[in-house]
């Protein structure tokens, strides 16, 4: 196949198709390209996501729980002296 055959097999290509048409489907081709090899590195990534997420949630439920206001003590348990009437 010569070079005057593959530009004209091109020049046909354009005439059917249009460039508008040529270029919406070069688009559409790299972006699933694209989309594609994303989804092939993706499931690391996911992975490692996933056990980040874990480990966190793992060390929110291990944290200490907040503290707890003291009840103040009664007047039976206070260690104020009585000699004051009420």
């Amino acid at each position: 196949m010569s070079i005057t055959h593959i530009v004209l097999l091109l020049l046909v290509v354009v005439l059917i198709f249009g460039t508008k048409k040529l270029r919406n489907i070069g688009s559409d081709l790299g972006g699933a390209m694209r989309d594609f090899k994303k989804g092939m590195d993706g499931d690391e990534e996911a992975k490692e996501a996933r056990e980040r997420e874990e480990r966190l949630r793992a060390d929110n439920l291990r944290a200490d729980p907040p503290p707890v206001n003291p009840i103040p003590p009664t007047h039976a348990e206070s260690t104020e002296p009585r000699d004051r009437a009420p």
